[in-house]
């Protein structure tokens, strides 16, 4: 018996659905190739977190923390999932602000001076500003306090920071913030002078670049700005309001200042997209948002156990996202991080990079979107720009190096060339020149796998 013929709306219909596929997929990439990319002269808004590390986002599969602005960033991102730093804070700093791993910035440590960025480094922004940027920081900077060291001694033209590692944070020696500071109502150092602020320090920090940027975005030239939250740092202090939630909860005082500050740390980073599409700059401003080493959170010391409960008798489990090692070490939940890039109409939102890259990639990645020419010999990072406009992009492997530093001042930094460090390519990461581990079958560095690849392990101590 003959079928019917089918209607032509059903056809259009079935031809439409057809082509959704393919559709998706010739959107799988972004909107600028990277020749387009190349020399492009965005504005450039870069924000850091300090010790909040990869897993406290709700995208990346945290269980019970509310970061919905950050979520949202994450989609309009291009991301890259196996992004690697330093174990601890100056370390990734100078590498961000230089291109090159932190020892040869002569940043071997956080405190007592060994925190301080060698004064024959070029750095970023003064690379930025030959090409015409005006840059400006706000937060943690970490790389000498004295004089010499300071961002407007850098290539920054507007400063506005706290000193030493953290807010209060002193020690006997030169590197050190204002005696007796406080997350509450901070006393910041701007421009040289310090001031008296008022408000909580994150809310503080993004207050102050929201106005510079506003003000900025009116000249001709283009600006990068570095807004380098303290928080969540110990000690772990919020405001109220966002610990509040997790004190509800069970936690701590300190789990709920840790995360109440990332929970604030997200308010403001809606605060921050908000301004931007006020200030029109969504399509002309790059925003990057990064940690600077693994968590350190409190409830972190306890992973995998209950540290909370839900009203419903849920357990709140303290979450890693399956990695070995927080803050401090090696491994790579010491130094994984997010590595989310925006730029409306010019890089695919949704695209993931699946490819190790590093903190000394940023520092040529941004130079080759404004058109700069890399300080000679310095640069030790490669530019992403090819993975930014295509994730499937020829990549070849190599090897990055991590170090955590701080054996005691004094003694011979030889002696600890093989302590708590670690190599990582694609694949393998070879720690404390004892322990190899597949990071393809086993992410989470349970099974050790050195006798079985001994010629990996020979390259790697070659490297």
């Amino acid at each position: 018996m003959p079928q019917p013929a089918c209607p032509l709306w059903l056809k259009i219909v079935l031809i439409a659905v057809g082509l959704i596929p393919i559709l998706i997929s010739h959107q799988a990439y972004a909107v600028a190739t990277e020749s387009e990319l190349r020399g492009s002269r965005p504005n450039v808004i870069l924000v850091i977190t300090d010790d909040q590390g990869y897993a406290p986002l709700g995208r990346v599969g945290h269980p019970w923390i509310q970061t919905p602005n950050l979520d949202q960033l994450y989609d309009q991102s291009t991301r890259f999932d196996r992004f690697l730093v330093s174990p601890t804070c100056a370390p990734t700093r100078s590498a961000l602000m230089t291109g090159r791993h932190p020892m040869k910035n002569g940043v071997t440590h956080t405190i007592l001076e060994r925190e301080r960025m060698t004064l024959d480094a070029v750095t970023l922004p003064e690379t930025l500003k030959k090409v015409g940027y005006t840059s400006a920081i706000f937060g943690k900077w970490h790389l000498g306090d004295e004089d010499a060291y300071q961002p407007n001694a850098r290539g920054f033209d507007e400063s506005f920071i706290h000193g030493a590692g953290g807010i209060g944070q002193a020690y006997n020696c030169s590197c050190a913030d204002a005696p007796g500071n406080k997350y509450f109502d901070p006393v910041i150092r701007h421009n040289g002078t310090f001031v008296q602020t008022k408000g909580f320090c994150t809310d503080v920090f993004f207050d102050a670049a929201i106005d510079w940027i506003e003000t900025t975005s009116r000249k001709d030239s283009p600006f990068f700005a570095y807004i380098a939250t303290n928080a969540p740092h110990s000690p772990y202090i919020a405001p109220e309001k966002n610990a509040k939630r997790f004190l509800d909860l069970g936690l701590s005082e300190g789990e709920s200042g840790f995360y109440g500050m990332i929970e604030n740390i997200d308010e403001n980073m809606g605060r921050l997209a908000k301004a931007m599409a006020r200030l029109n700059l969504e399509k002309n401003t790059i925003l990057i948002f990064m940690s600077d080493n693994g968590s350190a959170g409190n409830g972190l010391g306890r992973i995998g156990k209950a540290i909370g409960t839900t009203p419903d008798g849920k357990k709140l489990v303290a979450y890693n996202a399956g990695m070995k090692g927080t803050k401090g070490s090696p491994d790579e939940g010491g130094v994984r991080v997010p590595f989310l890039v925006r730029w409306d109409d010019k890089i695919q939102a949704g695209n993931q990079v699946d490819q190790i890259a590093a903190h000394i990639d940023l520092f040529p990645t941004l130079a080759d979107f404004a058109g700069a020419e890399l300080p000679t010999g310095q640069v030790e990072g490669r530019s992403l720009l090819s993975l930014i406009a295509d994730p499937d992009a020829t990549w070849d492997d190599r090897y990055l190096v991590t170090h955590c530093g701080r054996w005691p001042t004094g003694a011979e930094p030889n002696d600890f060339q093989y302590k708590k460090f670690a190599i990582r390519n694609q694949r393998y990461r070879f720690v404390d020149n004892s322990q190899l581990f597949d990071m393809q079958s086993d992410p989470g560095q349970t099974q050790n796998v050195i006798e079985s690849h001994p010629e990996v392990v020979a390259a790697m101590r070659k490297a």
